[in-house]
């Protein structure tokens, strides 16, 4: 049985934030079980979006046609439409999707939009800075704030904008889409472009 991985996209997307995400969920090599996962996009409406470079995106799937039972994790990618509460109906649904029970990971602009939707409250995280998220109306988790480049904790990732290697990493950790192994080759070759790592299964 294939488990969607629903994927929000809006204009201003950040194309960098989820490329490495996309790719290895789409792509079976290596995986724990292939075709376990796949990927559908999201967005508020039908229409196309664009992002921040200038890529048309034709969206799956419309926001209120989605439910948490029906997938595997939600992935919410920064842009500049989460600044001034743009994509707050992808914070709402954040909020559902970690009630249920189902996991959500966030990076840059987003982890500010889960930050005033008031998730970040009692769980561990980080994300561009604290200061920034601080200034998010309902933000009251700075004491919970860390300054790894990555964090998964009770179903959440998080991650600041320039750590989308980390947070790829720690999504598929949550996902369990690899093999421990698997998983640290492929983080030692795209985070060093040591060869040294290619003799191992490092292209999932």
């Amino acid at each position: 049985m294939t488990t969607t991985i629903h994927l929000a996209v809006y204009d201003g997307l950040a194309d960098w934030e989820f490329g490495h995400v996309a790719a290895g969920v789409n792509n079976p090599a290596f995986q724990r079980s292939p075709g376990r996962h796949r990927i559908r996009t999201v967005a508020a409406a039908p229409d196309p979006v664009t992002t921040i470079g200038g890529v048309r995106i034709t969206p799956d799937l419309v926001l209120d046609d989605v439910a948490p039972a029906g997938s595997g994790m939600l992935v919410l990618p920064g842009g500049d439409s989460w600044e001034g509460g743009g994509n707050a109906p992808f914070a709402v649904a954040a909020r559902r999707w970690l009630e249920a029970g189902v996991p959500v990971a966030a990076i840059c602009g987003a982890v500010a939009g889960l930050a005033a939707e008031g998730l970040l409250d009692d769980r561990p995280h980080t994300g561009n800075a604290v200061e920034e998220l601080s200034s998010a109306p309902g933000y009251g988790g700075a004491a919970l704030f860390r300054p790894e480049r990555a964090v998964r904790s009770g179903g959440l990732v998080t991650a600041g904008g320039a750590s989308a290697l980390e947070f790829a990493r720690e999504v598929f950790a949550e996902l369990d889409l690899y093999t421990p192994e698997v998983l640290e080759a492929w983080y030692g070759l795209h985070s060093t472009g040591d060869p040294a790592w290619s003799g191992r299964p490092v292209d999932a």
